[in-house]
């Protein structure tokens, strides 16, 4: 038996409120010629420099390949490196560039207006609490 209540989809509900908060950054973002996705990147990589491909897509809570298809704009732009050092794709390295660590200053201002934005519809306790409660969950899926 199925259940056709969406008031009681957690997938469903999840899925349309991260579509809704994506429509906010990407139109901030947008300014910067970047997208949430690739921010993120670029910040897990400030934040964690030389990590492995493996190291990054964990981090990231993505798949390899579609990790991959994330950086290829990365990669063409020039604001991020995968130095060949001889290591194998499994050992792969992605590094942030001189030009990736000025895109991410640049960006960094319109993501916090579009946090900004959310936190003023939303509530800044109330998103705060959220953001706490999806780490931990997120936290506690990939121990999994």
């Amino acid at each position: 038996m199925h259940s056709n209540d969406l008031q009681n989809d957690d997938c469903f509900a999840l899925r349309q409120a991260s579509r809704h908060i994506s429509k906010l950054y990407e139109r901030h973002l947008s300014e910067a010629g970047i997208t949430p996705t690739q921010f993120s990147i670029l910040r897990t990589l400030d934040h964690g420099s030389n990590l492995t491909m493996a190291e990054l897509a964990k981090a990231m809570v993505m798949d390899r390949t579609t990790l991959v298809r994330a950086l290829q704009p990365l990669l063409r732009r020039g604001l991020v490196v995968a130095p060949a050092e001889g290591q194998s794709n499994r050992r792969l390295r992605v590094v942030l560039t001189r030009r990736g660590l000025a895109k991410l200053d640049e960006a960094a201002a319109h993501w916090a207006a579009a946090q900004a934005s959310f936190e003023r519809s939303f509530g800044q306790q109330q998103a705060a609490h959220l953001r706490n409660e999806l780490f931990r969950m997120t936290g506690d899926v990939s121990d999994r």
